[in-house]
């Protein structure tokens, strides 16, 4: 059985924010943030725009690609041919830290209803900046022990609805965004004990899709990244003034140090466990919360620096969704190759981090 990635899509909110039009407010400059962060810019979602509008964004065009009729104006799509394709949806899961609603409805509820997507399950997954790995390795399980054959993968995020714009160390590294992929699960021709050794070479198509998955987590840092009021554990007061709601906190050094031992940790592992080496990875696409995090991971485990996609510089960090919207910029742009072995590698809130081994 093979779990393939067979379209992709993003939405960016049309508000591009540079550093420059930051330090009109904040006591900072472009030269502070791309020094620190390798940040130049950031998109932002306007008031009328939650999570779900730029899922469903995304999603459409995953599934216009999906059904062969991709358009750079949505307004030129098939409606009727991306209404039969929704249909053909079992299961759609979004990962998002930024939900449009808190506890319930799920943010994938939303989706699945103005995506007319009638077939198809619902849920959301929440682990943070790492929601994409994990979601993607939930999406695999929900697909291989069921009758359910397609699935709608969604990483989305408002992030800077729930930044603190008085806090110049955090709110800058905050954008918006969306990305998403239309997995399918499809058989393989052989089974695994009549597979070759040629026929598990990097680029055969036997082990096309996602090949393996290490997940991990460390709830000994659980507030390190956390949402500061609104939960269960610091619930709002009747007549309770509240001067900061539920803002984003982030112990900025603890997080640094634990992602770039989670990133070193996390290849090294996957690397030894698939008896592979960087030469047979054909790109890395890394969770981007900082460019110095990729940049002192690379260096510790010697691999060149052009060996990982970054868009940092023109998005910041959209949490999970900054590796569906890279996989979507290479999709688009050619430059995923069948056959191409991927490594996507994530840490995040709570804490979690994680890395999944595709082959394109």
């Amino acid at each position: 059985m093979i779990i393939e990635i067979k379209s992709t899509g993003r939405a960016i909110p049309p508000r591009r924010v540079t550093n420059d039009e930051l330090s009109k407010t904040l006591d900072t400059s472009d030269e502070w943030i791309r020094s620190h962060t390798g940040i130049g810019a950031r998109h932002i979602s306007d008031d009328k725009t939650a999570t779900s509008d730029l899922a469903v964004e995304a999603a459409r065009k995953a599934l216009a690609m999906y059904a062969g009729i991709d358009s750079d104006d949505d307004a030129n799509i098939d409606e009727k041919a991306l209404a039969e394709a929704a249909l053909s949806i079992d299961m759609i899961v979004v990962a998002t830290a930024t939900p449009d609603y808190f506890g319930s409805p799920s943010t994938a509820c939303l989706v699945q209803d103005r995506l007319g997507a009638k077939n198809a399950a619902a849920m959301d997954v929440t682990a943070g900046c790492s929601g994409f790995v994990y979601a993607l390795e939930t999406a695999a399980g929900l697909l291989a022990v069921s009758e359910r054959k397609r699935l709608m993968l969604i990483g989305a995020e408002t992030l800077t609805k729930f930044a603190d714009w008085t806090d110049r160390g955090s709110c800058v590294l905050f954008g918006d965004g969306a990305g998403a992929m239309v997995l399918e699960k499809t058989s393989t021709e052989k089974s695994s004990t009549e597979k070759t050794s040629t026929e598990m070479t990097p680029g055969n198509s036997s082990r096309r899709g996602l090949i393996r998955t290490i997940l991990k987590a460390d709830g000994s840092g659980a507030e390190f990244i956390y949402f500061m009021g609104g939960g269960s554990r610091r619930p709002f007061k009747a007549g309770e003034v509240i001067e900061k709601p539920s803002l984003v906190s982030i112990n900025g050094q603890a997080v640094y140090n634990f992602a770039v031992k989670a990133m070193v940790d996390l290849i090294t592992e996957i690397l030894m466990k698939e008896n592979l080496t960087m030469d047979d990875i054909a790109i890395i696409i890394p969770h981007q919360a900082n460019a110095r995090i990729v940049q002192a991971a690379a260096k510790r485990l010697k691999i060149p620096e052009e060996k990982y996609y970054l868009n940092i510089e023109e998005y910041a960090n959209s949490s999970a969704a900054t590796i569906p919207i890279a996989m979507d910029e290479l999709n688009r742009a050619g430059k995923l190759k069948k056959g191409d072995l991927i490594l996507t590698v994530a840490f995040g809130a709570g804490l979690t981090c994680g890395i999944n081994l595709i082959e394109w």
